[in-house]
């Protein structure tokens, strides 16, 4: 028999080590409590990562209550590995956006890229085959060397990830700013499709039946990683690079094929993906869900190298596996389809009717727990909240030079071309990308239909630090308006909560209010929240990121046909739509004249959010409108000079505004372009110009601002390649 050579029960008691695994002091004592003896070294271990923030979510339950989850077209919401959204005719849209920020700090290229590939197993784990993936991106500012190696290795990896399994890059964003530094944030979306009878459960039932695993072999790496998620990053951080995953795109995509076959076989009980915190959650969390128990005889368990211990075992986030429960009898029917796709598999336990998680290795017991404690009993920590208190600061905005302002604006990284990043993601494998990355949300035909699944993934951050409870709405209202400008109908919603610590005051309270303002925004506009990810204890030596709260929604086209003449020609009438007002609390021009946020009241008009964007939706299926953009970041002044850089041309417009006021970032606010000869019926609507003019061309209630196309053109599209042509 093997022996493994672990502290015990009492040693872990005396020198608190559980308290290197992350539990505190009252926590260990509840785990006592629980198992009614102290616990043992695979125990604690267990306790550790499913009680931590990243798979408890210890500091955020209570927030996340406030989401509307259901709606009519909601088939499954939060609690399975994504959310569920009918698209009609038996189909429907599956969809999670999830971090792997503090993976990405310490190795940038297998962070990412293990990012990209749990996200997928979500996704195919529910039974749905992929269509998009989407990236929302933030780093420190790309004038640091360090910045740009985390930034160039970060593209790599998702790139080399998602290329290789075949699903198409359609959108995402990316931003820049000194308060990611040393804390960048990596957060994946993935999109896929699925007919209704073929929706998965990760769910453990039916006593006796059979737990299979599927995979790459278990090894050491990973071990803690979920803990490792859940701390700020420190100088000590670099020493965890081992709890940083390996990723194998290639078995990747053997493993969703083989997937997507295994679910059409009617024996099929249940199947979650191996992620954060490896065989210890998907094999707990689906005996919970199944309201059972179940048995592992870990040495059944497929591993890279002799002695890896159960503790080891189940830890591990090796990458790239696969856990499922079969009907007694049918489990051969499995193997031989894994091994078919040249993948290791083996039946490792079964189910029990003891509502005990319990694992052996060679007939001794090394954990025994009940499963709905150590699933239902976590810890759930409400804090005192106190909102920061700062000075009021008046930015004098008066005396700007309109023209250097917007060339400044459009060749910061933040605002300028992604092509750098983008054209390093395959964008079209597949033959149904209509939209690709660059200005507006991705737009991926459903294959054999006229249906369409638009697709975006946003966040607002200095809006957010700004004015919590207001930034929250507009982060939502964000990527509602850029799923409107695409002219599909949105319809929920999954978010990525990315903050600092929440055990303290002012962080906790940033949570508070920002996610009241998003749950607010959600009931306003009709997008329920399906799915979800959290992460905290964003903070680099003590230093907090912006509150960063992102989300990724997706809409519906039912009939691609108008895409197909969805472009602007020359001579079209652009049109503003909506108020310009001195909002700078949060802006980018606010940043790169003071380079910092003065706390400014803000406000955004949900009601008015849904009028604008149901009669623009519309103007768009009509075929009345051949571009639209939401005015965000930068003001109607980038805006307009990014939607003439793009196509490579130049515009001209006047603007009933002072020079400052080309920058304000007021909510609500898009611009449309008519094609010619089309008449438009939009509340608010005025004609401000012409697109397709020689010179680009602003006129302002001060003054004229003119520039050469192509000078112009050249800067936003170089702007972030000039940066990473220096040595990293």
């Amino acid at each position: 028999m093997v022996k493994f050579l672990e502290p015990t029960a009492n040693e872990i008691k005396e020198n608190k080590l559980y308290q290197d695994m992350g539990l505190s002091d009252k926590e260990y004592d509840k785990v006592v409590d629980i198992l009614g003896r102290m616990p043992n070294y695979t125990e604690i271990g267990i306790f550790s990562v499913m009680w931590s923030e990243h798979c408890s979510y210890k500091h955020s339950k209570p927030f996340l209550k406030q989401f509307p989850t259901t709606g009519e077209r909601v088939l499954m919401g939060p609690g399975e590995g994504a959310g569920v959204v009918d698209i009609g005719d038996n189909q429907a849209v599956v969809f999670k956006v999830e971090s792997h920020n503090h993976p990405s700090a310490i190795e940038p290229y297998q962070g990412a890229a293990t990012g990209v590939g749990g996200i997928v197993r979500d996704i195919v784990s529910i039974g749905a085959r992929p269509i998009q993936l989407l990236n929302s991106l933030r780093f420190g500012e790309l004038t640091e060397k360090q910045n740009q190696r985390l930034f160039k290795g970060v593209v790599a990896g998702i790139g080399g990830y998602g290329n290789c399994i075949g699903i198409p890059t359609v959108a995402g964003e990316i931003e820049f700013d000194r308060q990611y530094e040393g804390n960048p944030l990596v957060n994946a979306m993935c999109v896929g499709i699925i007919d209704h009878d073929k929706i998965q459960k990760g769910t453990a039932k039916g006593e006796g039946n059979p737990v299979i695993y599927v995979g790459l072999k278990t090894g050491r790496d990973g071990i803690h990683g979920a803990t490792f998620a859940s701390e700020e990053l420190s100088e000590e951080s670099e020493s965890k690079r081992p709890s940083v995953q390996i990723g194998d795109p290639f078995v990747g995509k053997k493993l969703m094929e083989a997937t997507l076959k295994a679910i059409t076989f009617p024996e099929l009980v249940g199947i979650q993906d191996m992620g954060a915190a490896g065989l210890t959650s998907s094999s707990s969390e689906m005996a919970a869900k199944g309201g059972s128990g179940i048995h592992l005889e870990l040495e059944k368990v497929p591993t890279r190298e002799a002695g890896i211990s159960p503790y080891e075992m189940m830890l591990s986030e090796t990458q790239e596996r696969m856990l499922l429960v079969v009907e007694k009898g049918t489990e051969q029917k499995f193997l031989d389809l894994f091994d078919h796709y040249e993948l290791d598999s083996a039946v490792i336990g079964e189910v029990t009717d003891t509502d005990r998680f319990v694992l052996t290795y060679e007939g001794e017991v090394f954990a025994d727990i009940p499963v709905q404690p150590l699933s239902d009993e976590a810890p759930v920590y409400v804090l005192e909240g106190r909102a920061a208190q700062f000075d009021a600061v008046n930015h004098d905005y008066s005396n700007i030079d309109a023209q250097d302002t917007l060339m400044k604006l459009l060749s910061h990284p933040t605002m300028a071309s992604k092509n750098w990043a983008y054209s390093q993601y395959d964008q079209q494998v597949g033959a149904n990308t209509i939209i690709k990355p660059g200005l507006s949300a991705g737009v991926t035909r459903v294959e054999g239909t006229k249906k369409a699944i638009a697709a975006t993934l946003d966040g607002e951050a200095r809006y957010v630090f700004n004015n919590p409870y207001e930034g929250g709405k507009m982060v939502v209202a964000e990527a509602y308006r850029n799923l409107i400008s695409v002219g599909s109908l949105p319809l929920a919603m999954t978010d990525c909560l990315n903050y600092g610590n929440p055990e303290k005051p002012e962080i906790y309270q940033q949570l508070a209010d920002s996610t009241r303002g998003m749950a607010e925004a959600c009931g306003a506009l009709n997008t329920p929240v399906v799915s979800g990810n959290v992460s905290l204890y964003n903070e680099t030596k003590g230093d907090a990121i912006f509150p960063t709260p992102v989300v990724g929604m997706v809409g519906l086209i039912e009939d691609v046909d108008y895409l197909v003449d969805f472009k602007p020609s020359k001579g079209d009438t652009i049109y503003f739509v909506g108020e310009v007002k001195p909002d700078f609390g949060g802006s980018q021009l606010e940043k790169l004249l003071f380079n910092e946020v003065a706390h400014t009241d803000v406000a955004i008009d949900l009601e008015q959010e849904v009028a604008r964007g149901e009669a623009i939706r519309q103007h768009i299926i009509d075929g009345k409108l051949g571009h639209v953009q939401a005015v965000g970041k930068g003001g109607i002044g980038v805006k307009l000079a990014q939607i003439a850089a793009y196509f490579n041309t130049g515009l001209e417009a006047q603007l009933d505004v002072n020079d400052a006021e080309l920058f304000a970032e007021t909510q609500g606010n898009y611009i449309v372009i008519a094609k010619q000869g089309k008449e438009i019926d939009i509340d608010g609507a005025e004609a401000i110009g012409t697109f397709g003019t020689e010179s680009f061309k602003l006129s302002t209630n001060q003054g004229e601002v003119t520039l050469d196309v192509n000078r112009m053109t050249e800067a936003w599209k170089g702007a972030i390649h000039a940066c990473m042509t220096s040595e990293v």
